[in-house]
């Protein structure tokens, strides 16, 4: 079992920054990927930005150049710098933490926090 809790969420004006933290616990040695999805109402879940291997990062093209993902083993934490902020960030934020099985991945989720932008 992993238990993942975000935090830093919040209401931040249009071209603004914010940083979403997520800390991981359980059994989490075997963590293959950990990323950051998100889900607006009305829409699908879609990734934001994922590292896998600790290295290897991918991004949403809508996010490219101005969200970084990190990730650091000592403190069990992946988080999300996002910087010039737009409205349509708008949308709830999940943390995701995956790992390699036989036949695939696995998937654990956090709760989630919101992130609002508007002026």
């Amino acid at each position: 079992q992993v238990q993942l809790v975000e935090s830093g969420g919040g209401l931040v004006q249009p071209g603004g920054s914010l940083r979403l933290s997520c800390a991981a616990s359980g059994s989490i040695s075997r963590i293959y990927a950990m990323g950051w999805y998100r889900q607006a109402p009305g829409k699908q879940r879609e990734l934001v930005a994922r590292i896998a291997s600790g290295i290897n990062t991918n991004y949403a093209d809508s996010v490219k150049g101005r969200f970084t993902i990190s990730r650091d083993n000592d403190k069990n934490t992946v988080s999300l710098q996002m910087n010039s902020l737009k409205p349509e960030d708008t949308a709830h934020y999940y943390c995701n933490a995956q790992f390699l099985v036989v036949g695939g991945t696995y998937d654990y989720w956090g709760q989630g926090t919101q992130v609002t932008v508007s002026s």
